[in-house]
């Protein structure tokens, strides 16, 4: 069994069930900081919105986890570098999205014009 193929399945897994934990409502300790904030500043924010949203982000990291795997198995197909671009322009996209718009603020914590 080729090492690449053991590492990724192994990052797959350990995504899957981060993304478990986020989706369920349960993993907002797993949020850099957003469990280092103090309470105040943590009560201005949807937790169960940025839970969802962060445990889409690690299903699809798993996603490519999977993708770079498969390359271990077919190799030459340009699999990895595919994944990894996804894996790229996903973390932006990511970034770009939860920094934008307040998506995350509970409606009274909005800025109203």
């Amino acid at each position: 069994m080729n090492s690449d193929l053991i590492v990724c399945g192994v990052l797959f897994l350990l995504f899957v069930v981060m993304g478990g934990f986020l989706l369920a409502g349960r993993g907002a300790w797993l949020i850099a900081g957003y469990n280092t904030m103090p309470k105040k500043e943590r009560k201005r924010y949807d937790e169960r919105a940025l839970c969802r949203f962060m445990g889409w982000l690690m299903l699809y990291c798993a996603a490519c986890m999977l993708v770079m795997g498969a390359d271990s198995l077919w190799p030459g197909r340009g699999l990895w570098l595919a994944a990894t671009i996804w894996l790229v322009i996903g973390a932006i996209g990511a970034v770009i999205y939860a920094n934008t718009g307040g998506r995350f603020l509970k409606e009274n914590a909005r800025k109203r014009p």
